[in-house]
Formats: C-alpha cells, structure tokens, sequence
C-alpha cells in the first residue's frame, strides 16, 4: 500500500490550495484518512481525520478555513484550504489509518511522503 500527496506549492496569505492524497495497492478497508503537518522544528501534529463513514474531526487552528473530505472508492483523501496564513506553513502528510489489505487481516496505518505548503507573501 502506497500514499501518494500532491497539490503544495507556495500561495499568497489569504489564498487557498487544495491538497490530494490518493492510496493504492490491494486494499480491502480504510478505516480513517487524514492529514498531520509538521513546520519546521516543531512535531507533527493533527490537521483534520476523516472517517470511512464522513465523520470528520479538526484542529482548533483550521476550523472555519480547511475541509476534509472522501472518495472511499477512489481511496482518496483531499484537504481544502482557505484563508491561509503563514502559519500554515509545513509540511502536510497524508495518513491512513487501520487499513486491511484482506477481510479479516491485521490492520496497519500509513503514511505518504508529505507535500510541502508555503504561505509568503
């Protein structure tokens, strides 16, 4: 099982960027995706979770600005984010959690490379 991100890049505070994170590889559930960020010298910490039936949890610091959402089909994970600050600079990784590749079998979680989002002026 693989995690790809894409869609960092750098963007103007007050701009949005939407990030994806697709999974691939034989995969029989997910059971939460979501997205961490780390900035620099600091630990990784939660952004937003989504769950496989779209309950949806957020960091205090993106409520209002960034939505998480699912395609369970397409195992695929995207964070939209608006109004960005410069704080919202990091390094975004995508996660999922509890995935099985049979029915039945020892779950594990993931994690994707990460994808790099600068907010500058």
């Amino acid at each position: 099982v693989q995690l790809q991100a894409s869609g960092g890049g750098l963007v103007q505070p007050g701009g949005s960027l939407r990030l994806s994170c697709a999974a691939s590889g034989s995969i029989f559930s997910i059971d939460a995706m979501g997205w961490y960020r780390q900035a620099p010298g600091k630990q990784r910490d939660l952004v937003a979770t989504i769950t496989s039936s779209s309950y949806t949890n957020y960091a205090d610091s993106v409520k209002g600005r960034f939505t998480i959402s699912r395609d369970n089909a397409k195992n695929t994970v995207y964070l939209q984010m608006n109004s960005l600050k410069p704080e919202d600079t990091a390094v975004y990784y995508c996660n999922a959690e509890k995935v099985r590749v049979i029915k039945g079998a020892p779950w594990r979680d993931y994690w994707g490379q990460g994808t790099l989002v600068t907010v500058s002026s």
